[in-house]
């Protein structure tokens, strides 16, 4: 499997991930999206063409639960371009809980006339395309967008994520300051997306939407990376 960080250059990486499953995979949008190409590792952060990505979903389990919104909005460091941004409530095959109602505040009647994720998955590869996905945990939406789109074509979906929990984790859950704090007795440091964004000094913004939730999550990577990194950083050393 891929690797977590940036690979040394005699190791297969995602871009050759994307060469070889140009050239497998079986339905014509998934070869054009890898045909696409990832973004090199070492492609300055401030040079990536970026786009957050959030997705709602109907539970935690990608094998028995189903996404129900998706939202998309591309990015630099410099600019967030919200006129492109994108979103979609999708019906999902399986009936709502109340607990997901109560969550993302989608009802049956936002969904009963939603069109199924297969229908607007020639948009979402289009969207995605060449671009570079910041998420924030990137166990929800890699994995269920991975799961639904194999049932609907038999084959799954792969691609690199920067992850903004997991840049928030590397300083506050695996720093030598964050194992003092656990040594003193100290509760961990929350890399939520409403905290991260509040040590930052962002607003707080409604959470469980999947559009303003990308939103966040763009402006949390700005934030991360103005006050964190260089503009230089490699995206090789950020990726997930």
């Amino acid at each position: 499997m891929l690797s977590r960080r940036h690979r040394s250059s005699d190791s297969p990486g995602w871009q050759e991930y994307y060469t070889q499953q140009a050239r497998k995979a079986g339905d014509t949008r998934l070869r054009e999206f890898y045909a696409a190409g990832s973004v090199a590792p070492q492609t300055p952060i401030a040079d990536a063409p970026l786009i957050a990505l959030d997705i709602e979903t109907t539970g935690l389990d990608s094998r028995r639960h189903s996404i129900v919104s998706i939202g998309l909005v591309p990015f630099t460091l410099q600019r967030i371009h919200l006129s492109q941004r994108r979103y979609w409530v999708v019906c999902p095959p399986r009936p709502l809980s109340e607990q997901s109602i109560t969550v993302h505040r989608l009802t049956h009647s936002d969904v009963a006339d939603a069109p199924d994720l297969g229908e607007i998955l020639d948009e979402l590869f289009v969207s995605l395309s060449g671009r570079l996905a910041v998420v924030h945990f990137r166990h929800i939406e890699r994995p269920f967008l991975d799961a639904a789109i194999k049932r609907r074509l038999g084959e799954g979906l792969k691609f690199p994520v920067i992850d903004t929990m997991s840049l928030e984790a590397r300083r506050h859950r695996q720093s030598s300051w964050a194992r003092l704090r656990r040594w003193l007795g100290r509760p961990p440091v929350s890399i939520r997306l409403h905290n991260s964004r509040l040590r930052y000094g962002l607003p707080p913004y409604a959470a469980h939407h999947a559009l303003v939730d990308a939103l966040a999550t763009a402006e949390l990577l700005q934030a991360q990376i103005a006050r964190h990194y260089s503009p230089d950083t490699p995206v090789g050393e950020l990726w997930s």
